[in-house]
Order: C-alpha cells, then sequence, then structure tokens
C-alpha cells in the first residue's frame, strides 16, 4: 500500500546519491540564499551530463531562484503603492527557509522539490 501525500516528486526514481553529489546539490541550494541564480546556473550548466540527481536539485534551485526573483521584482514595483514593503522581507524570509529545507534534504540524499516554483527551465 502506497503512503500517497500528494507531495512526492515527478520523478519516482530512486537515488543513491554519492556524498559528493550531496555535498554539491546541499550547497547549491544554499548558496541560492546569497548568490541568487548563479550557483544553481553555474552547477547545472557543469554538471548536468555527469549526473542526474545534482542536475535535477541545480534545475529546481534555478527554477527557484528565478521564482524569487520574479516576486521581489513584483514586490519592488508595489513599494509604490506600499504593499511591496511588506512582500519584500516575507519573499527574502521564504527564500531562507525553502533553502534551509531544501539543504536539509539534499543532504540526506532525497529529492527534493519546492512547494512555491514557477517551473520554467525543464
Amino acid at each position: 500500500m502506497s503512503n500517497n501525500t500528494g507531495l512526492e516528486t515527478r520523478a519516482s526514481t530512486t537515488y543513491n546519491p554519492s556524498n559528493d553529489e550531496k555535498n554539491i546539490a546541499t550547497i547549491t541550494h544554499l548558496a541560492g540564499t546569497l548568490f541568487s541564480i548563479i550557483p544553481a546556473l553555474i552547477v547545472w550548466v557543469l554538471k548536468k551530463e555527469d549526473s542526474e540527481y545534482i542536475a535535477m536539485q541545480a534545475k529546481e534551485a534555478l527554477n527557484f531562484q528565478i521564482t524569487v526573483l520574479v516576486a521581489q521584482l513584483i514586490a519592488g514595483i508595489l513599494v509604490w503603492i506600499l504593499i511591496g514593503f511588506l512582500l519584500l522581507p516575507i519573499i527574502w524570509l521564504v527564500n531562507i527557509v525553502l533553502c534551509i529545507i531544501a539543504a536539509i534534504s539534499t543532504s540526506r540524499g532525497e529529492s527534493y522539490r519546492y512547494p512555491i516554483c514557477l517551473r520554467l527551465i525543464n
């Protein structure tokens, strides 16, 4: 009997990543909090052929950081009507919390998918 919570990833493939793959995926998620899309883009471009696990996690981190940038842009525009002042710290906090959750998940070798994410890079 399957315990389907509705939060499963699209890839039901079981990955058995090496420690190096786990570390790269973890750092990719964490680095997004400081450097936005740059680390995920670099890791995805350089490692997408080497490891399916790293490629999937770097792509997920890249998509999430693009989503964060779009949200920050919209909040920046909304600063003019004062709503953005409330949204910017919320976006910042959500980014940090979800990146930490993703890093913890990938450090265990699990696949992580952000719950709030525009999946622009396939």
